[in-house]
């Protein structure tokens, strides 16, 4: 049986309270149980028991050397339903300071984002399957910058992105 898709995610951070309040402000996580020193968040309309997983190490603790001297995860991505969406989330990441990208990568629209200890994150929609046309294929070997206005005009600021690619049609 092939594996089906991400359940969650489990971080070390260095304060737990303050990375809580991090990821409800910065993409609406509701934390779904606690403990000193650990969180269990759930997203926004998941039915997963929770998506992220949060552990306090400490303040102590340096930060990630992943990608630069030591081999280890570079991001997480996230999904959301549509552009309007992402919209709203690039603005909240910019508010928090949180945002260090932004990019077209064709079929893939993205923002990039540290939270409080550096991690990095990924924000991004998908162009269904349906709309998948012969030019926005042939652009996946390049990345441009986004352009959430002219993407939004082009497909809809509510159409509902992954449908045929990350979930059924």
């Amino acid at each position: 049986m092939p594996v089906q898709r991400l359940n969650h995610a489990v971080l070390y951070v260095r304060d737990v309270e303050r990375s809580v309040a991090f990821y409800q402000e910065a993409l609406g996580f509701e934390v779904v149980m606690g403990m000193q020193g650990a969180a269990f968040l759930q997203a926004p309309g998941s039915s997963n028991d929770h998506d992220l997983g949060l552990f306090e190490i400490g303040v102590q603790a340096g930060r990630s050397s992943a990608g630069r001297s030591t081999v280890g995860l570079y991001h997480l991505a996230w999904e959301v339903d549509t552009l309007e969406e992402l919209e709203r989330i690039d603005a909240k990441l910019r508010e928090l300071g949180a945002l260090v990208g932004a990019s077209d990568h064709s079929t893939t629209k993205a923002l990039y984002a540290h939270d409080p200890d550096g991690l990095e994150f990924e924000v991004s929609w998908l162009v269904p399957a349906s709309l998948l046309t012969e030019d926005v294929l042939a652009g996946r070997s390049s990345i441009r910058p986004l352009d959430l206005a002219a993407d939004k005009q082009r497909y809809g600021a509510r159409t509902r992105g992954g449908v045929g690619v990350s979930i059924p049609a």
